[in-house]
């Protein structure tokens, strides 16, 4: 019962159960940076993304973007494409899962093997209330049935985090403490329930065998967190009222998954921008093969989708644009908070790529990203970048981390498999200024 509730209200906080609210002080002197990962399941074919005639690395100033990502033809100028990246190692097939961000091997059901990208980047930025934050879109169905899974983000080995799904779940847990009616019982009923269940749990875990003690432990000090989350929202309730996303139908009565859809990306938009993370992963299709987007007007959905050409294809064209809108508005909504001399976005990194690679049932042999923002000016921008394919995700991951003031090398990759996997070290020169 504790693994339960814990997991489906807690362990979206952090790894293991919750322990991201204890983590690295941040960087002094430094801008406050924040990174945005959107994966989109079934693949990124790199057609849909390279300008018509672009073979070399190049400027994209004079390119038209394909129709798929048209909506992102006014960002060209922060915009980077990468092509030639590989994830073979990773044996993404349908998906490697937790191994897209990760950089491992990884597959359905396989427990993560080491700490993903987005989780190890939530210890060195500047500290929030909540270090990451992690979402999924899915069909309405599997978003209602289960509200939070876990398949892309882990903070170590065996240490999966998992995802909201449920845009109300996600709104009280955020915003339940300064909500009003339906929003703010369900908040106060549910964290008097925790507050018990912490005390009852501690009283009574003393007496199981040693070996189940820590594991115990763990459940417990996963209502902790929660307990300690809610306090600390509690305490800033006054800041986070001007950036609460107002309550609509949309919430309790969508029609279509799109519905839901937006209103997660409103509430991550807005977890960014009243500061209570600086680390969000999107996973469009939750990191699995599933997914649905009826609110487009595309009935097909899940597993088929992934074995339909995706170039030219008018259904891929409504996702890929659907994905598009929301980077821009992601992009907007942070160009709308001065900070410093500029704004967020002046110092924020949007990673927008697949967990499967550039197509469903893939060897992970080339994998596209798109990259959104300059991250306080270390990425290059509106640019078209065309690698050899000897380079792994582990490497964009050790440039990020590199552009993030930590000196890596290697990205979860072993010196033994970067012989075999990786043919330089350190991060991509190719694509930091």
């Amino acid at each position: 019962m504790l693994q339960g509730v814990a997991a489906g209200f807690g362990a979206a906080l952090g790894g293991g159960l919750a322990p991201g609210l204890a983590h690295a002080a941040p960087r002094v002197g430094s801008a406050p940076k924040r990174v945005i990962f959107f994966l989109q399941n079934q693949g990124f074919d790199p057609a849909t993304a390279i300008p018509a005639g672009m073979k070399n690395s190049g400027s994209l100033a004079k390119a038209k973007l394909p129709e798929p990502i048209e909506a992102l033809e006014p960002y060209k100028e922060r915009m980077q494409i990468i092509n030639g990246l590989h994830g073979t190692h990773t044996s993404p097939s349908h998906s490697p899962f937790f191994g897209a961000l990760g950089g491992y091997r990884g597959g359905d059901g396989v427990a993560p093997s080491a700490s993903t990208i987005d989780y190890e980047l939530s210890k060195v930025l500047p500290e929030t209330l909540l270090p990451h934050l992690c979402v999924g879109m899915d069909s309405i169905e599997n978003m209602k049935a289960k509200p939070t899974v876990a398949n892309l983000s882990a903070s170590g080995a065996g240490q999966p985090i998992f995802m909201h799904s449920n845009p109300n779940h996600l709104y009280e847990m955020l915003y339940g403490g300064i909500s009003e009616g339906d929003i703010r019982k369900q908040h106060e009923a549910r964290s008097g329930m925790f507050d018990r269940i912490e005390l009852l749990a501690r009283s009574k875990g003393n007496g199981l065998p040693e070996s189940d003690k820590q594991r115990y432990g763990q459940y417990v000090q996963g209502f902790n967190d929660i307990n300690v989350l809610r306090d600390r929202l509690g305490s800033v309730s006054a800041h986070l009222r001007k950036f609460a996303p107002e309550v609509d139908d949309g919430y309790a009565n969508p029609e279509y998954e799109t519905d839901w859809h937006d209103r997660i990306l409103d509430l991550g938009i807005s977890a960014l921008k009243s500061g209570i993370t600086s680390v969000l992963t999107i996973g469009s299709g939750r990191g699995e093969i599933f997914g649905a987007w009826k609110g487009l007007g595309v009935e097909q959905q899940g597993h088929n989708l992934g074995h339909m050409k995706q170039p030219n294809n008018p259904i891929w064209v409504k996702i890929r644009q659907y994905n598009s809108r929301m980077l821009v508005k992601l992009m907007e909504e942070l160009d709308s908070v001065p900070e410093g001399s500029g704004t967020m976005m002046d110092n924020t990194l949007i990673v927008y790529t697949s967990n499967n690679a550039d197509y469903q049932h893939t060897s992970g042999k080339n994998w596209p990203v798109i990259l959104l923002g300059n991250y306080d000016g270390a990425f290059k921008t509106g640019c078209f970048t065309q690698l050899d394919g000897k380079r792994p995700i582990n490497a964009l991951y050790a440039s990020i981390l590199r552009a993030s003031g930590v000196e890596c090398d290697r990205f979860n990759m072993s010196e033994q498999l970067a012989a075999k996997f990786d043919s330089g070290t350190g991060p991509l020169k190719e694509i930091l200024t």
